[in-house]
């Protein structure tokens, strides 16, 4: 059974008093219901937070715009029969009394004691800022956001700022701060710091830390931005050119 139908499941069997105004008692029934499967509780907790997280990002500069919208679905690739059931979340996380913080931790709760190195929160941080860049521009108080997300996440600020480089919307991303690497570094640390980032980032590693398949869509576009930063400064170099 896919994640999507599990949701579906807990979104039907729920009483309507616990999901009236409050997203987060669907996520603790889902943790009640799956406490003997604590991979599957993970992944189902992980989409249900990950989409109330979703919805207020996009009200995050004021108002959701389509490709807003169309982004969140480029994300969450769900299927045409669990599009209703996912639009119904979605709304439910832009009427919860709860705040964007809340759902923050519980999501970092989920990497438990390990949370500076849980790279699954990185995970949720790509896709929050694919949907606010998607309408081409992302907005001083939507990166505010994205950086108390970051905080709630202790995702210090050097990869925080490698993460918005990666999502550049004016102009070309900064391929050395993408790599998290300082200007000009000798082009084998170049290599050895892509290809650990290659591996750290494969779609495998992903699920292997808990991400549902439904969310690889992260995973490819992160790998596309890594791959130009690797081939922009490769370019440079062959090129006998110095860094700018």
């Amino acid at each position: 059974m896919s994640i999507w139908a599990r949701i579906s499941e807990f979104l039907t069997t729920t009483p309507a008093n616990v999901l009236s105004g409050a997203l987060s008692g669907l996520i603790e029934a889902v943790r009640t219901a799956l406490a003997g499967d604590p991979q599957l509780c993970r992944r189902v907790a992980f989409s249900i937070a990950m989409i109330a997280l979703s919805a207020k990002m996009a009200k995050a500069d004021g108002v959701v715009t389509q490709d807003e919208v169309r982004a969140f679905r480029q994300i969450f690739i769900v299927p045409p029969d669990q599009t209703r059931n996912v639009a119904r979340l979605f709304d439910l996380a832009k009427q919860d009394i709860a705040g964007f913080e809340a759902y923050a931790e519980r999501l970092a709760g989920l990497c438990g004691d390990g949370r500076p190195n849980c790279a699954m929160l990185e995970d949720i941080l790509d896709g929050l800022f694919h949907i606010a860049a998607a309408d081409g521009v992302v907005h001083e108080r939507e990166v505010g956001f994205l950086r108390r997300i970051s905080e709630i996440f202790e995702i210090g600020e050097e990869r925080f700022a490698a993460i918005l480089s990666r999502h550049a919307v004016s102009g070309e991303a900064d391929p050395w701060r993408v790599l998290g690497l300082e200007l000009g570094a000798p082009f084998e640390e170049v290599r050895a710091q892509y290809r650990r980032m290659a591996a750290e980032n494969h779609p495998d590693r992903l699920i292997a830390r808990g991400v549902p398949e439904e969310f690889l869509a992260i995973a490819n576009r992160r790998l596309a931005a890594i791959n130009a930063a690797y081939e922009a400064i490769e370019r440079t170099t062959r090129a006998g050119g110095r860094p700018a």
